[in-house]
């Protein structure tokens, strides 16, 4: 039975309930919950009396009956739909570093998926609205930015994992600069001597797939190197989709070098060059994104951008919870740098 502290159905989820309360200390259930609820409108012999019997009788709110009267003490993160996040080991580590900073901080988290952004914005403003959460973190964050100008007004902080380009009162973001590093990318394979160099990348529903897909376009034009389409893949949320990139990529006329936008777009590369006897580096060079638990199952060893997952789930959390106890001075958007890999999987030409 699930209890509510209302001003008409008040008692704990186990145990004494507040009626229990009020009996022994000879007082109304509804001054028992003004105690709880520490308001001032009280006398202090009556205070003292419920108190005592609280002691007594040891009773113990239960987080959800305090959580209904003054708000939960938790946060919701906001992951993508389950067919872009399956299998992708970014997600899974970023929740577990969240996690684990919320606990420090006695906060529970709510995950939360949904079907499409419609229904995450129901979703986020009904959870608001009851009270059910006191800031969001988002995974990752969309190229249409409807979303923040919608919940931006009920003023409850929200951490975005990603780019924000619109301005808003209480939307923060913690990012890498994936422009950038692309760019840095592509132009290490040049560096190297490659002029024919390919790029499987994500949909481009969201900012980091758009910033990592124009960081390698401009570098290309930059150095003066054609884009050629056929080399130019939407490879999809999913293996599947990445390992039919890949095989279409490698099936004729194939590059000298590859740039991956993310992990599956790697992994795709390395089984589809080892199922078709392509040598990496000697056939085919590739770059990409990674982080330190994939490093050690890839032969040769990639040269890559190292994503800072961890630092990401630690600064977001940082910041949310900066917002949650008041603070103003929050500077709306953090970069957070990355490190560069240079291993194995290019060669030189």
């Amino acid at each position: 039975m699930i209890i509510h502290i209302t001003s008409r159905r008040e008692r704990t989820l186990l145990g004494h309930t507040i009626y229990d309360i009020a009996r022994v200390a000879m007082v109304s259930k509804s001054t028992v919950s003004r105690v709880l609820n520490n308001q001032s409108n009280i006398s202090v012999e009556s205070r003292e009396r419920v108190l005592i019997a609280i002691e007594q009788l040891n009773y113990q709110p239960s987080k959800l009956a305090r959580g209904l009267s003054s708000g939960f003490d938790a946060i919701m993160v906001l992951s993508r739909s389950a067919k872009t996040t399956e299998n992708n080991p970014f997600f899974s580590e970023i929740i577990h570093a969240i996690s684990t900073n919320a606990e420090d901080e006695n906060f529970d988290v709510i995950l939360q998926t949904a079907k499409n952004s419609q229904d995450e914005l129901q979703k986020c403003i009904r959870k608001i609205k009851e009270k059910l959460i006191k800031g969001i973190i988002m995974l990752s964050s969309p190229a249409d930015e409807n979303f923040f100008q919608q919940i931006d007004p009920f003023n409850i902080p929200i951490v975005v994992i990603g780019k924000v380009e619109g301005h808003y009162k209480n939307v923060f973001s913690v990012d890498t600069n994936n422009y950038k590093d692309s760019y840095d990318l592509t132009q290490y394979l040049i560096d190297k001597g490659h002029r024919d160099i390919a790029c499987l990348h994500s949909p481009l529903d969201y900012h980091v797939s758009i910033d990592r897909l124009e960081g390698y376009k401009s570098c290309m034009k930059y150095n003066g190197l054609p884009l050629k389409n056929e080399w130019i893949i939407n490879s999809g949320y999913t293996i599947d989709a990445a390992h039919q990139s890949a095989k279409q990529l490698l099936r004729n006329n194939r590059p000298t070098a590859v740039f991956a936008s993310d992990d599956l777009k790697v992994m795709s590369i390395y089984k589809m060059a080892a199922e078709n006897g392509i040598s990496i580096p000697g056939d085919l060079s590739i770059v990409g994104y990674s982080n330190s638990n994939l490093h050690p199952f890839l032969s040769p060893s990639l040269t890559c951008k190292e994503i800072p997952v961890k630092k990401l789930g630690d600064i977001a959390v940082q910041v949310l919870f900066t917002k949650i106890k008041g603070n103003q001075d929050q500077i709306p958007h953090t970069i957070i740098p990355t490190e560069n890999i240079i291993q194995n999987s290019v060669a030189e030409i």
